[in-house]
């Protein structure tokens, strides 16, 4: 793997944020890595907000190393980093892609004293494939299945994700979403939610479960048209860039 995987971090620049220190973690997804979150991270940071985009455990390795880790390590991941963030700056926002955006929904749940904002990129938290159902057998009998990195529409792009999905591993993170879908309602945080028209990976069954869920009277829709599903770094990229940054200084200005 390069060192795109590897986590990337920014400090706040309160001078550009009329004297506060915003903080903004970021998630990546399930096979993926920071490098899938780098460009709206920098971007982010060069509006002066603090940017934490870690690399989640058994990722930016090998897929086989995946498979030996869980959802709950991917939690307890980001929840040090969130406190740290919290601890040191004026305000938080969370941002996750796929996965990412279950995490930092889980995390929003867990903190809503303090996540002032939540910005998900074609979140997952259910699917309506049927073959799910086989997991708690299949995990056992093959470990991997064919990958679900880069889907990207814009050519010459590459998520840096793995080549096989591993069984154990997302059998962990489905098991994860029935106990967040019932937390859901934890969430009070103003929401940005970016959907990519045409995702090959995640379905539309998660989209109407979030916002039916979630107590936030805030949530703004921002549909993504050209864009497959890694939609941070495919051609709306630039509006998800745009728009998080708009949520993040209005989330923030109280």
């Amino acid at each position: 793997m390069t060192d795109v995987n590897t986590a990337f971090s920014a400090e706040a620049r309160p001078e550009l944020t009329g004297g506060k220190r915003i903080g903004v973690l970021l998630s990546h997804g399930f096979t993926g890595s920071p490098a899938s979150m780098r460009p709206w991270g920098e971007h982010l940071a060069a509006q002066g907000y603090g940017v934490a985009v870690p690399l989640l455990p058994g990722h930016g390795t090998t897929w086989q190393d995946l498979n030996r880790h869980v959802w709950q390590q991917w939690v307890d991941h980001l929840d040090p980093v969130l406190e740290e963030m919290h601890a040191t700056h004026d305000a938080v926002v969370l941002g996750g892609l796929s996965m990412g955006g279950a995490l930092v929904l889980r995390l929003a749940a867990d903190h809503a004293d303090y996540v002032a904002g939540v910005m998900l990129v074609n979140p997952a938290v259910a699917t309506k494939r049927l073959d799910v159902r086989l997991l708690p057998v299949l995990k056992h009998l093959v470990p991997s299945f064919p990958a679900i990195a880069n889907d990207i529409k814009k050519e010459g792009v590459d998520e840096h994700g793995y080549t096989r999905t591993p069984l154990k591993a997302i059998h962990s993170l489905i098991q994860a979403w029935r106990p967040l879908l019932a937390d859901l309602p934890s969430v009070t945080a103003p929401i940005i939610y970016f959907r990519s028209a045409d995702d090959h990976v995640v379905d539309e069954a998660s989209q109407p479960l979030i916002e039916a869920g979630v107590s936030s009277t805030d949530v703004t829709v921002v549909p993504l048209p050209d864009s497959y599903h890694v939609a941070t770094l495919d051609n709306d990229a630039q509006t998800i860039f745009d728009r998080s940054a708009e949520f993040v200084a209005r989330v923030t200005a109280g």
